[in-house]
C-alpha cells in the first residue's frame, strides 16, 4: 500500500496560536484526507517546540516556570486542533521523554562519526532568532528579520560540520527538481548554497548562559541548540529507528512549513539526516505569508488574526474553504473579512449553495424526494459527465501538487456547469410537458455529479461534504471511498432512495457595517464623502490612496463572448500568478474575442471579485476611450506577465 506521511512545523510556544499557524495545519490536514481519499495509509503529525531563550524570556515576562508556561501554551494548541477539524494523528512536544531520547541518541550518533567538535566562536547573536548572524548576513547592522542590534557573543561551544554536506545537498537538490517546492523556494536554497556563506553550525548552548534545553549526551554543561533538537521530533514521533512506523512512513516524509523557517528545514536538516545515516526526507512543501493590508501579521502591530474568531463568525468550513481557495500555495496572500465573504458568498452561497438548493427541491417537486431512475439521454447528459471527468481529474491532479486554488478552480467548472445545465434542460419545462422520461435522466445527471462533488470537497470541507452527502441519502465512511475511481465509475447514487428536501448548508452572508472612524476630529465617512466630492470635481488625492490600487501587466490567453450579454467579454489574463484570472470587461462592441489573444493589458487586480451576469470578475482592465472608438491601456514594449505598473 502506498503511504504519506505529513508533517506541519511544531509550532513554537512563545505566543499562542494565530491564523498562520491554522493555515499550515489546515494544508496538512487537508492533504491528509485527500491521500485518504487516494487510497494511501497516511499519517498526520503536529506539535509544540518548547526549548531555547525566548521561551525562557517568555515565562519570566509570565512569572512562571518554563515548564509551566510551556504546558499552558501547548494546551492552547492541542485544544485547538480539534475544533478546526484537524485530523492529526499524533501530536509531539519537545519536552516529551520520547523525543528527548531520540535526539540524545543522534547527537551521539553524530558526534561519535566526528562530525560534531569543540570550538571558540564569536558572533552577533540575535535572541530573538535564537541564532549567530555573520556580518554579511545583518541588514545595517541589524537582525533581518527583527530590526534589532544582536548582541556579540564570544564563547567556546559544539559545532556541527555542516559545511561538509554542503555539495552532498546541492546534488541532491538538482538530481530531485521536487525535493523543495515551489520551484522559487528551491532556487532560494540553491543560492544559499552556492553564496560561499555557509559555515558549520553552532549546536550548543552553555549552561552557564540557558539551563532550559536537552543536555548534550557527551557533555553535561551544555544543552542542545533548539534546531538541532526540534527537527528530530519528525523522526521521533515514528519511533525512531526500530520502530514499524518509522520504517512505514519515513520514505513519504512530507514537511510542510512556512517560507520563514525555509534555511533549518532545507539545509540544517537534510545535512543532519546524512551526517546520522539517515535518508532525507521526500518533499519540502513551502508556503508564503498571509498578510493582513499588506503587513505580515504581529503582535506588536495589532493585526494578529484569531482562527476561532472567524471560524465562530463565518463557519470552520467556510473558513477552510476560503484559505485553501483564496492563497496560491508558495505566494504571499491578503487575508480580509472582505475577501472572505465576496468568496463565500459567490462560490458557496450562489454556486454550490444555489445548485443543492434547486435540485434537491425540484426532486421533490416532481419525484416527492425519490431518486428517478435515468432514462432517456441526450447529448447535452454526455457533455456534463465528460466536463465532469475533466474537472474530477484536474482537481486531483493539482491538489496532488499542492495546488489547492488550481485544483478547487477546477472542480468548480462543473459546479457552475451544472448550474448552466439546469437552465439549458429546463427541468420545470420537462415536467409541464410530462416528458418525464427525460426529467428522470436530467434530475439523476444533476444528483450524480452532486455526489462526486461532495465526496471530493471532503478533504477541503470535511463536514459540510459529510452534511451534503447526507442530503443525498448517503452515509460517508473515508474508506469506502476513493477518488481515482469516481473518474471512471458512474451510477454509485441508488435510484430509489430519499433525498433531503432543502439544503441551506451556505447561507449569504452581509458585510458587516463599517465602524466609524474619527481622525482630526471628523467622522470617517464624512473623510470618505469628502474625498469622492473632491476627486469628483477634478481635485487631488493623498499618494497613499494611489498606493492602494494593485496595477499589473496581464497577457490575454483566453476570450470569449459572455453567455448571458452581448456587450461583455469573459478574458482571461495571466498576471503572473499559478492561476489565469478572471475580468469581465465591457468591450465586446470594441474587440472581437480574437483581437485580444496574446495583448498585453494593464489590470487592476485587487478591486474586490464581483459577479456580472452570474460571471466572476477578478479586477479591471484598464482602456482609454478615443472618439466613438476605444484604445487599450498597453506597455510600450513586452513585459512579464505580473509587472507591477507604479
Amino acid at each position: 500500500m502506498e503511504r504519506f506521511y505529513i508533517t506541519t512545523p511544531i509550532f513554537y510556544v512563545n505566543a499562542k496560536p494565530h491564523l498562520g499557524h491554522a493555515y499550515t495545519t489546515i494544508v496538512a490536514d487537508s492533504l491528509s484526507r485527500f491521500h485518504r481519499l487516494m487510497g494511501e495509509e497516511t499519517f498526520f503529525l503536529t506539535g509544540t517546540d518548547e526549548h531555547g531563550d525566548k521561551i525562557v524570556q517568555a515565562a519570566e515576562s509570565h512569572g512562571q516556570s518554563p515548564q509551566e508556561y510551556v504546558d499552558i501554551i501547548s494546551k492552547l494548541f492541542r485544544d485547538l486542533w480539534p475544533s478546526m477539524n484537524i485530523s492529526n494523528n499524533d501530536f509531539i512536544r519537545t519536552t516529551e521523554p520520547r523525543h528527548i531520547e531520540v535526539v540524545q541518541s543522534i547527537l551521539q550518533k553524530v558526534y561519535d562519526s566526528g562530525d560534531i567538535y569543540f570550538g571558540e566562536y564569536g558572533g552577533h547573536y540575535c535572541f530573538g532568532c535564537e541564532r549567530f548572524y555573520t556580518e554579511k548576513e545583518l541588514v545595517d547592522g541589524l537582525c533581518p528579520d527583527h530590526q534589532t542590534k544582536p548582541e556579540y557573543i564570544a564563547e567556546k561551544n559544539y559545532f556541527f560540520k555542516m559545511s561538509k554536506y554542503k555539495d552532498w545537498l546541492r546534488d541532491h537538490i538538482n538530481k530531485n527538481p521536487d525535493f523543495i517546492r515551489p520551484e522559487q523556494y528551491r532556487n532560494e536554497v540553491l543560492g544559499l548554497l552556492d553564496s560561499g556563506d555557509l559555515e558549520d553550525l553552532c549546536i550548543s548552548r552553555p549552561k552557564l548562559r540557558l539551563t532550559w534545553g536537552i543536555e548534550l549526551p557527551f557533555d553535561k554543561d551544555y544543552v542542545t541548540y533548539v534546531w538541532f533538537d526540534a527537527l528530530i521530533n519528525y523522526l521521533a514521533a515514528l519511533d525512531y529507528p526500530n520502530g514499524e512506523k518509522f520504517k512505514e512512513f519515513w520514505p513519504s516524509a512530507n514537511h510542510l512549513i512556512a517560507k520563514d523557517i525555509l534555511k533549518p528545514h532545507a539545509i540544517f536538516w537534510p545535512t543532519m539526516l546524512k551526517a546520522a545515516g539517515i535518508e532525507p526526507y521526500k518533499h519540502l512543501n513551502v508556503h508564503g505569508y498571509w498578510l493582513v493590508k499588506d503587513t505580515k501579521m504581529s503582535k506588536s502591530i495589532g493585526n494578529v488574526i484569531e482562527p476561532l474568531a472567524m471560524k465562530d463568525s463565518y463557519g470552520l468550513d467556510a473558513f477552510r474553504y476560503f484559505l485553501l481557495r483564496e492563497m496560491s500555495f508558495g505566494q504571499d496572500s491578503s487575508f480580509s473579512e472582505d475577501a472572505l465573504i465576496g468568496r463565500l458568498n459567490a462560490d458557496l452561497a450562489n454556486d454550490l449553495g444555489n445548485l443543492f438548493s434547486r435540485t434537491l427541491s425540484m426532486t421533490h417537486k416532481y419525484f416527492e424526494g425519490v431518486v428517478p431512475r435515468p432514462d432517456v439521454e441526450d447529448i447535452i447528459d454526455a457533455e456534463i459527465k465528460k466536463l465532469g471527468q475533466d474537472a474530477m481529474k484536474s482537481f486531483q491532479s493539482f491538489y496532488g501538487e499542492l495546488k489547492f486554488s488550481r485544483g478547487l478552480e477546477g472542480l468548480w467548472e462543473l459546479v457552475r456547469g451544472l448550474n448552466k445545465y439546469i437552465d439549458s434542460t429546463a427541468p420545470w419545462t420537462l415536467y409541464k410537458n410530462e416528458d418525464m422520461a427525460r426529467l428522470s435522466t436530467v434530475i439523476y445527471v444533476l444528483l450524480e455529479n452532486m455526489r462526486k462533488i461532495a465526496v471530493h470537497l471532503w478533504p477541503v470541507m470535511p463536514e459540510s461534504s459529510e452534511k451534503m452527502l447526507e442530503q443525498l441519502g448517503i452515509n460517508f465512511d473515508p474508506e469506502k471511498f476513493n477518488l481515482p475511481k469516481e473518474l471512471d465509475v458512474w451510477g454509485l447514487l441508488e435510484s430509489g432512495d430519499t433525498v433531503a428536501k432543502s439544503s441551506n448548508l451556505f447561507p449569504r452572508v452581509e458585510m458587516p457595517e463599517p465602524k466609524p472612524e474619527t481622525q482630526n476630529g471628523k467622522n470617517g465617512k464624512n473623510e470618505k464623502k469628502s474625498m469622492k466630492q473632491k476627486t469628483e470635481s477634478g481635485g487631488t488625492i493623498e499618494f497613499e490612496d494611489f498606493q492602494k490600487l494593485d496595477m499589473r501587466i496581464g497577457t490575454v490567453k483566453e476570450v470569449e463572448k459572455h453567455p448571458d450579454a452581448d456587450r461583455l467579454l469573459l478574458i482571461r489574463v495571466d498576471t503572473g500568478e499559478d492561476e489565469l484570472r478572471q475580468v469581465v470587461s465591457g468591450i465586446a462592441d470594441h474587440f472581437a474575442p480574437d483581437d485580444l489573444i496574446g495583448k498585453q493589458v494593464v489590470v487592476v487586480a485587487n478591486l474586490k471579485p464581483r459577479k456580472l451576469r452570474k460571471q466572476l470578475s477578478q479586477g479591471m482592465i484598464l482602456a482609454v476611450k478615443s472618439g466613438d472608438g476605444l484604445q487599450l491601456l498597453t506597455p510600450s514594449g513586452d513585459v512579464d506577465s505580473g509587472s507591477k505598473v507604479s
